[in-house]
């Protein structure tokens, strides 16, 4: 593979609101909030409005990193310190954006970093890309002065960024996607990009999905009754499938999983080539009548079902082998992410993570990664593109000055396969706890915030494996750089 690494984010569904839900259309100014943000897992046992998000790791197309062996894995976290801090933030926002809730401070949802761009979404729906070659900010990327940025996807096959929003204009019902080039932002023309999928009307219940594993793109078209399947590399249309009584397709490496409507006993399922939407095969999976499913989800051949208070099912859909976990050794998770390169999958539940096989066997818990968030977002996590890390926002109380237990997370790496902690980003750290040089220093900072200021309320986070940085966004739209 050409290019940066692959990122955790690989695989990203985001779904059209109830018109006039969200987006500050009441003026609460609740802008990008999760509510209206349906990932790759949904979760039926949670609040249908609070869509949790998955992102899946893509195996056979992995490039190798540079580096030494596992055993030098530490070194490269090593004498991490707080190099630079950039603001989403910006007085004049009100020449350029019409949006009350757009002017106001926010929280950052999600950070996506490529090709020395650093591109930070706040929860009001602006968006900024910074240039960390320079250090400067390149621009705000909302084109519109009534434009609500959704949420971002980087295409590494045409080295392009996607923005998904949504517009006032409209009340905020209808996702619009665009495509900019890279190299077209790091010069500031952002006009250089142009609208997706203008031919389907994607309002709520429609959505957009882009899938870097497969290399294509889903749509939901509620008004048409109609799913669309499209090349991610120059979006041109291949196939589409009807949604007669389809509740849910999942995706997995070369096919889509379509689940149907159930009946008390059973769910009809039908598994599709990716590449064709040719049918592959047609089954019925048996159901405990009266209990509701927890979730179905597919991992090539192996499809997991849960079912509440039953046990965990885990069926090889070629051979029909089918294997059962008591549910007292496996609870229903918030979400998962599927590592394709290890045939293993990671499991969030109550701000833990552990790390199942397919023959329902628990091979990792982790010894110090306890989430700081309750709520799973994964925007808070990064898996390194070896799927050998995980490096996480974390529990982690520090002591102030006087005493008291200030919260404060931490940054956490741990090894995937072992559970072990190998670094850690912390404000107890001495090294790390340095006052930040002001303006009126000798050598001039942008650095405003201390260690501990930086770690609190961490709400995104991402690691550059090509610069080797970890990026943070807190809850006061601050994105800040940790480099050795």
């Amino acid at each position: 593979m050409d290019g940066p690494k692959r990122q955790l984010r690989v695989r990203l569904r985001v779904t059209a609101r109830r018109r006039g839900a969200g987006d500050g259309a009441d003026g609460s100014g609740s802008g990008a909030g999760a509510g209206g943000r349906k990932r790759r897992l949904d979760v039926p046992a949670l609040n249908s409005a609070v869509k949790l998000q998955r992102r899946e790791i893509g195996g056979r197309q992995l490039a190798a990193r540079g580096g030494g062996p596992a055993a030098a894995v530490p070194e490269r976290f090593r004498n991490m310190r707080l190099q630079e801090e950039f603001d989403t933030y910006d007085d004049d926002a009100h020449l350029f954006v019409k949006l009350q809730f757009l002017r106001r401070r926010s929280k950052i949802m999600e950070i996506v970093a490529a090709k020395d761009i650093i591109f930070a979404l706040a929860h009001s729906g602006l968006c900024a890309a910074f240039n960390r070659v320079t250090n400067k900010r390149i621009a705000f990327l909302n084109l519109s002065p009534d434009e609500v940025i959704r949420s971002l996807f980087y295409n590494k096959n045409n080295d392009s960024l996607i923005t998904v929003s949504v517009y006032a204009s409209d009340n905020f019902s209808t996702l619009k996607c665009r495509t900019t080039p890279i190299e077209y932002i790091r010069r500031n023309q952002l006009d250089a990009g142009f609208p997706l999928f203008e031919s389907e009307s994607l309002k709520w219940p429609g959505f957009v999905e882009f899938d870097d594993v497969n290399g294509k793109v889903l749509t939901y078209s509620a008004q048409d009754g109609i799913y669309k399947v499209f090349d991610l590399k120059n979006y041109s249309f291949l196939y589409s499938i009807p949604d007669e009584n389809v509740q849910e397709i999942k995706i997995s490496p070369g096919i889509m999983l379509l689940i149907y409507d159930r009946t008390p006993s059973y769910v009809p399922l039908k598994i599709l080539s990716i590449e064709d939407g040719k049918p592959l095969k047609f089954f019925k999976h048996l159901l405990h009548k009266n209990k509701k499913i927890d979730f179905i989800e597919q991992f090539n051949e192996k499809l997991l079902v849960k079912q509440e208070d039953e046990n965990f099912q885990i069926l090889d859909v070629r051979t029909s082998e089918l294997i059962e976990v008591s549910v007292s050794k496996f609870m229903t998770p918030s979400a998962f992410i599927f590592l394709y390169e290890n045939n293993l999958f990671l499991t969030f539940r109550n701000r833990t993570i552990a790390v199942w096989n397919f023959r329902g066997e628990l091979v990792t818990s982790f010894e110090d990664h306890l989430l700081w968030h309750h709520d799973c977002s994964t925007n808070n996590i990064y898996i390194t593109s070896d799927q050998d890390l995980i490096i996480s926002y974390c529990k982690s109380e520090a002591v102030a000055e006087d005493g008291t237990v200030t919260p404060i997370g931490s940054i956490n790496m741990s090894e995937i396969m072992t559970g072990k902690c190998i670094a850690k980003i912390s404000a107890s750290d001495p090294v790390l706890n340095v006052t930040p040089r002001r303006n009126g220093s000798k050598k001039r900072s942008s650095v405003w915030s201390t260690v501990p200021e930086a770690l609190e309320d961490v709400t995104a986070l991402f690691y550059d494996e090509d610069r080797n940085e970890i990026y943070t966004g807190n809850s006061q739209g601050l994105v800040h750089v940790w480099s050795n």
